[in-house]
C-alpha cells in the first residue's frame, strides 16, 4: 500500500478532510501515515480556500489505535521524538470525527483537535500501560477533564465510552455512526461561514491560555518518562504484541 493510499486528502467547499486509511491494522500510525499527516497539514495551511480541517479514519472500527506497535518493535523505538505523533499546527479549526477506537496516539490526535464529534460506538483510551510505553503527551489531560478521571484513564489503560467522554468534556457531541459525517460537516460549515480572522484569533487565545498553564513543565515531564522508555519493559510490550502473547514485565 502506497503512502497516498494509506492517507487520503480532499478539499471541498472550503473543508479539507484527512482520512487515515489502514483499516486492517485499525488505522495505526506508521511512519508513512505520520509523515503524510504532516505534509497534508502543511498543504492545508498554505491553501487559502481551505478553512476547516476534518480528521477521521476509514471504515467503522477505528479512528486510530495509535502508534504501529509492529513498527515500534522492529525499530526498537525508545523515547520518541517530540513530534513522533503529528501535531495539528494550524491557526484554522480542526475537527476530529471519531468513527471508532481512539487509543494511544489516536487519542492524542483527537485530544489535540479543537472540536471532537464521536460515533456512539467510539472509545477513547490511553493504552500505553498495556505495552510498557509512556504517555508524556497526556500531560494536559487534567486541564481538560477532572484529574481523577484522567488518572483512571492513564493507570487502568481501560478505554472509556463515547458517552463517558461526552460527560467529562472530551468530546463535543456523540451521534449514531450513520450521522457522523453529516454532523461533522454541519459543524464545519458553521465555522466556514464565520469571519476567518475572528475564528483564528479565538483559537489562538484559547490555546495560549492552555499553553501558559503547562509552561516550564516540559523538562520535568521528559525526566519522568525517560526511565520508562529506556526500560526493558518498554521493548517487551511491543514485542509481546508482535508475538501475540502476554507481556512478561520485569519492572526494569
Amino acid at each position: 500500500m502506497t503512502q497516498s493510499q494509506q492517507l487520503l486528502y480532499t478539499v471541498h467547499d472550503s473543508i479539507a478532510t484527512i482520512t487515515i486509511n489502514r483499516p486492517k491494522v485499525r488505522n495505526a500510525l506508521n511512519l508513512e501515515v505520520r509523515e503524510g499527516i504532516r505534509q497534508r497539514v502543511a498543504e492545508f495551511n498554505k491553501d487559502p480556500n481551505a478553512r476547516v480541517l476534518i480528521v477521521t479514519g476509514s471504515e467503522d472500527l477505528a479512528f486510530s489505535a495509535g502508534a504501529d506497535l509492529k513498527e515500534m518493535s522492529e525499530t526498537g523505538l525508545r523515547y520518541p521524538p517530540k513530534d513522533f505523533i503529528p501535531e495539528f499546527i494550524t491557526d484554522k479549526p480542526v475537527i476530529a470525527a471519531v468513527n471508532g477506537i481512539a487509543w494511544g496516539g489516536g487519542f492524542l490526535l483527537a485530544q489535540q483537535a479543537d472540536l471532537v464529534i464521536a460515533a456512539e460506538h467510539a472509545t477513547f483510551g490511553i493504552t500505553e500501560a498495556l505495552y510498557g510505553r509512556g504517555s508524556p503527551w497526556a500531560a494536559p489531560l487534567p486541564l481538560l477533564i477532572p484529574p481523577k478521571v484522567a488518572m483512571e484513564i492513564i493507570v487502568t489503560a481501560k478505554p472509556i465510552t463515547a458517552t463517558r467522554a461526552l460527560e467529562v468534556g472530551l468530546v463535543n457531541s456523540v451521534v449514531p455512526l450513520d450521522q457522523l459525517s453529516m454532523r461533522t460537516l454541519e459543524m464545519a460549515n458553521l465555522i466556514v461561514q464565520n469571519a476567518p480572522l475572528t475564528v483564528a484569533a479565538g483559537k489562538k487565545m484559547l490555546n495560549a491560555i492552555s499553553s501558559s498553564l503547562l509552561k516550564g513543565l516540559e523538562q520535568e515531564i521528559i525526566d519522568i518518562w525517560t526511565p520508562v522508555y529506556e526500560s526493558k519493559d518498554a521493548q517487551e510490550g511491543p514485542l509481546a504484541f508482535l508475538e501475540k502473547r502476554k507481556p512478561e514485565w520485569k519492572n526494569c
